[in-house]
């Protein structure tokens, strides 16, 4: 049992702050601006969207608004079968904007089989992501643009902020998420390539860009794929995406469930790149990163259980296992209390979260079960 909780322990302590130390000790290899006064390239802004007309005007006139030539931009709306005059709105906004199209899919297929439709019909070299509520700060576009000024750079995530108010208890904790995520993915780009990214602010070459099967999590495997290919995925930290998180935590973790589900699926569908043989560094990015993080919720319940066990053994687990209750006792408070003002709560609160939502949608893997149809952030 004391193997047991040594082994927990540690997998937990490589999982959440041995990796980026080992990012910060590896080899780096920096981005290259080959043709950094070249011509900016004709940009598709693809946003799909389900019953969206609370939002999909200002999203459009956001990027309308972007600091990058007007001439070399176009944006797609996919509407994926709305019926809540989403589309009606796409549509007076392209009277006005030759640049704005519309794409319909019916029936509904979901978000992966919409952006395959697009890209198809895209004029872009450059193809960018947005989500139908993302607002992008004024250089964001150019910034993307820019980073592909390196050859052998593929695919560029930005940055994600939350601009919730704070004591917003699921905000916080999103925000501080995010600000983790943001620092690996900057170490990552240091080193090799970035494994996770945000599909609200995402770039690709066009002709990169490879179909997905309608189950696919697009903001995972198409960068995956891009790595299959050759190319590096990094992050731009110039490029800046604010976003409302949801408020309460039963929207967060149904999307949590959803998100985590489908990359239990993108893992299985990409694992050959889990053989270092044949990826080297990068193989050992994705099995750190993703797939120990996603079962992380594994060695943290061996740890708990472990600790209790030996409780009576020696003080250390006494003390071992009194702290880890302690720390989900504050999660369950901050969710009872439906808030706190303290930010090492929000961080216990959305820590116990995001690992019980991965742990409900590894049973659903183990089950087969799959998801195809998206549905808005709000849960």
């Amino acid at each position: 049992m004391q193997v047991l909780f040594w082994f927990s322990a540690i997998l937990l302590g490589y999982i959440y702050f041995g990796y980026p130390l080992l990012l910060r000790c590896l080899p780096k290899r920096p981005l290259t601006w080959e043709n950094d006064q070249a011509p900016q390239p004709l940009v598709t802004v693809l946003i799909p969207a389900f019953n969206e007309a609370a939002v999909i005007e200002s999203t459009i006139r956001n990027k309308l608004a972007q600091n990058y030539p007007s001439d070399k931009l176009e944006i797609i709306v996919i509407s994926d079968e709305s019926d809540d005059g989403t589309d009606d709105i796409v549509k007076q906004l392209s009277e006005e904007d030759a640049r704005i199209r519309l794409v319909r899919q019916t029936p509904r297929q979901g978000k992966t089989a919409g952006l395959n439709k697009a890209v198809a019909q895209a004029n872009g070299d450059i193809i960018i992501f947005s989500d139908a509520n993302s607002h992008y700060e004024q250089n964001a576009i150019s910034a993307l643009v820019r980073c592909f000024n390196d050859p052998g750079v593929g695919y560029v995530t930005g940055k994600m902020v939350y601009v919730n108010e704070e004591g917003n208890l699921v905000g916080d904790g999103c925000s501080a998420y995010m600000r983790y995520e943001n620092h690996l993915r900057a170490l990552e780009t240091r080193v090799s390539s970035v494994v996770g990214v945000d599909g609200g602010i995402d770039a690709i070459r066009k002709d990169l860009y490879q179909e997905m099967t309608h189950d696919q999590l697009p903001d995972f495997v198409q960068p995956l794929k891009v790595v299959s290919q050759g190319k590096r995925v990094v992050y731009c930290e110039d490029a800046l995406l604010q976003e409302e998180s949801l408020t309460d935590s039963g929207s967060e973790l149904r999307m949590r469930v959803r998100v985590s589900l489908r990359a239990y699926w993108a893992m299985w569908d990409m694992k050959h790149l889990f053989n270092p043989k044949n990826y080297g560094l990068f193989s050992l990015q994705i099995i750190s990163h993703k797939l120990l993080r996603y079962l992380a919720f594994i060695p943290l319940l061996l740890a708990l259980l472990a600790s209790l066990v030996l409780a009576d053994y020696h003080w250390f687990y006494t003390l071992a296992a009194l702290g880890q209750l302690v720390f989900y006792g504050a999660a369950g408070y901050a969710e009872a209390s439906g808030g706190s003002q303290s930010r090492l709560l929000g961080l216990a609160h959305y820590f116990s979260l995001i690992n019980l939502a991965s742990m409900m949608a590894f049973i659903r893997f183990v089950k087969g079960e799959k998801i195809v149809m998206w549905k808005p952030r709000g849960g």
